[in-house]
């Protein structure tokens, strides 16, 4: 039986391209590993690995009694539901260190970078594996992504470091153009369901007792969303009330102007001024020079919730 290697719901491109990476390393070490993820991909990571050639991953929900690597998250909240019934052996992950517990000593690479892909780029390093073609073609692609083009505070010398590596073992050419060509593709919003659109990269958060639900659309320019965000409004008020949050916030981050307009359904809008200083005006509020939820958004909402 394989070790599952997977990210956390709702999986974004990072979580689905460290799974896919990590489960070839594995494999090159002589370990039965293959990825695997929990949702359905987004239309970025679907044209990512299609760019570069590469099967996505199986979609697995149980994950009972099997043995299993986390990667970009150690969240319960953003982990299966039966995940107290498998057998962690690892964690690989690039935000604080979540919830999840073993009673067991565990693999733990958990780095202060802006993607799961630049610590996984230096574990095929550490470990004198050489990183296959299209497989430095995803990771690449990833980094891109999470750290919106080199944009997000969470970017730092080793993700530059590790695409301009992956840049050149997968050929990919200019990395700007290639993070622009994903920010298109991520950006569409037409026939796409509201709710599809709410969830694309949604998390769950347990802060100070009250559960928190963050998501966030990178778009690379606001307008895009202009004829469906009342619509997005609604959907992230029934959303909070289906799943009994505190709150609900969607962050419509506008990569080109570096900031992002925040939808808000919660119990208590004062979070949000408390956080960030921004009086909600009619269930919103524009957050400049915000665009990260790890690094810029969790940590001041947590702050807010536990004041």
């Amino acid at each position: 039986m394989s070790t599952l290697i997977f990210g956390h719901k709702n999986p974004d491109t990072d979580s689905v391209c460290a799974a896919i990476a990590l489960a070839d390393l594995k494999k090159k070490l002589g370990e039965d590993a293959a990825p695997a993820v929990q949702g359905q991909l987004n239309p970025e990571s679907k044209f990512v690995l299609d760019k570069f050639g590469v099967s996505a991953p199986e979609m697995v929900t149980s994950y009972a009694g099997k043995q299993v690597y986390l990667v970009d998250h150690s969240d319960l909240s953003q982990s299966p539901d039966d995940l107290g019934e498998a057998h962690i052996l690892g964690i690989v992950d690039h935000h604080k260190l979540g919830d999840v517990t073993t009673g067991h000593p565990l693999e733990c690479w958990i780095w202060p970078v802006g993607c799961s892909c630049t610590v996984i780029t230096g574990m095929y390093k550490f470990f004198n594996v050489q990183i296959p073609k299209e497989i430095a073609g995803i990771m690449l692609c990833a980094i891109l992504s999470d750290t919106v083009i080199f944009k997000f505070a969470t970017c730092t010398d080793k993700d530059r470091e590790a695409c301009e590596e992956l840049a050149k073992i997968s050929g990919a050419g200019d990395m700007q153009e290639l993070g622009v060509e994903m920010f298109k593709v991520k950006s569409a919003v037409e026939g796409t369901p509201v709710r599809e659109l709410v969830e694309r990269d949604y998390k769950d958060f347990n802060m100070n007792g009250k559960a928190v639900g963050i998501g966030q659309l990178e778009l690379v320019d606001l307008s895009i969303v202009d004829s469906v965000k009342e619509e997005l409004e609604k959907d992230i008020a029934k959303l909070k009330e289906e799943k009994g949050n505190h709150s609900v916030f969607l962050l419509l981050t506008d990569i080109m102007k570096e900031g992002s307009e925040l939808l808000i359904a919660s119990d208590d809008e004062s979070v949000v001024e408390k956080a960030f200083g921004a009086k909600p005006s009619n269930g919103r509020a524009w957050l400049d020079g915000v665009m990260s939820r790890k690094k810029q958004v969790v940590p001041n909402f947590e702050k807010a919730f536990g004041a």
